[in-house]
Parts: C-alpha cells; sequence; structure tokens
C-alpha cells in the first residue's frame, strides 16, 4: 500500500479576503441606494465566517443578523442561493417542518454566492427589502467580484 501525501488529507479552499468582501458589499450597498431601499449587508468567507457587515441607516435591527443568516447558509450548504431552497423542500412536508428549524438557516431569497475562477469563495445575504429585492441586492453584491480586475 502506498505511503498517504500531505495533500491526501488536506483539501485546499478559496476564500473571500477582506478586500473582496468589501467590493461585494459596496456593490450590494449601491445597488439599495439605487432601489431607494435602507437594508442590512452580511459578506461571509467559504466557511460561513463574517467577513464584512454594513447596516444601512433606516434599515431594521433585527435585518443584520437575518442577512448574516442568508450568507451563512449558502456557505455552509456548498453555494446553493437561499431563494433555491424551498423549491427542494416545498414537496417534502417532513423537510419543511424539519430542516426549517435548523438555527440560521433562510429559506427565503437574499443569500448569494460569491464565486471566485468557478469556486465557492464565500457569501453575501441581504435583509430589509421583500426576498425578490434582497436576492437582486445580494446578486448585485455577489457579481462585483467577477468585476474586479
Amino acid at each position: 500500500m502506498p505511503t498517504p501525501t500531505q495533500s491526501q488529507f488536506t483539501i485546499e479552499r478559496t476564500d473571500l479576503s477582506l478586500a473582496g468582501a468589501r467590493a461585494v458589499l459596496d456593490a450590494a450597498i449601491a445597488a439599495a441606494t439605487t432601489a431607494g431601499l435602507a437594508v442590512c449587508v452580511a459578506v461571509c468567507d467559504a466557511g460561513g465566517n463574517a467577513l464584512a457587515t454594513a447596516r444601512m441607516d433606516g434599515a431594521p435591527i433585527l435585518s443584520l443578523q437575518i442577512a448574516t443568516d442568508k450568507a451563512w447558509t449558502v456557505a455552509v450548504f456548498n453555494g446553493l442561493p437561499t431563494a433555491g431552497w424551498w423549491q427542494l423542500i416545498e414537496g417534502e412536508p417532513a423537510l419543511v417542518h424539519g430542516i426549517t428549524h435548523t438555527p440560521r438557516l433562510v429559506v427565503f431569497g437574499g443569500g448569494e454566492p460569491v464565486r471566485s475562477g468557478g469556486a465557492l469563495a464565500g457569501a453575501v445575504g441581504v435583509s430589509g427589502g421583500s426576498a425578490e429585492q434582497d436576492a437582486m441586492i445580494a446578486a448585485t453584491g455577489a457579481a462585483a467580484l467577477a468585476e474586479q480586475p
């Protein structure tokens, strides 16, 4: 039996940097401002660890935790946007009544993956508007990373 190498015991992970998180955060805030909304934005790395958060003036205080949980949900479930959860569980009553009680799990729009070179690098969560508005703002924020040189 061959001797295992160190690479067989580790997995490389792409993580969003603070500079990347700030670019995502700034783009999301700009999109919210353009839409006339006051929201909270949270950006995390691929492991769901918070990198940057903001609560725009007038945004609901509770929305900051919801935005953070949206970003976490996306990151810890391999990049599935939070808007995609309902389609996965709506026809399965046991899941609807079970998994929705998982702490921090959010199953409505506003959480989007942030990718770098196709790899999940982190996630952005937005809360304070409707689920559709939050999802649009989060998608705009996530797209900002692709626009960086």
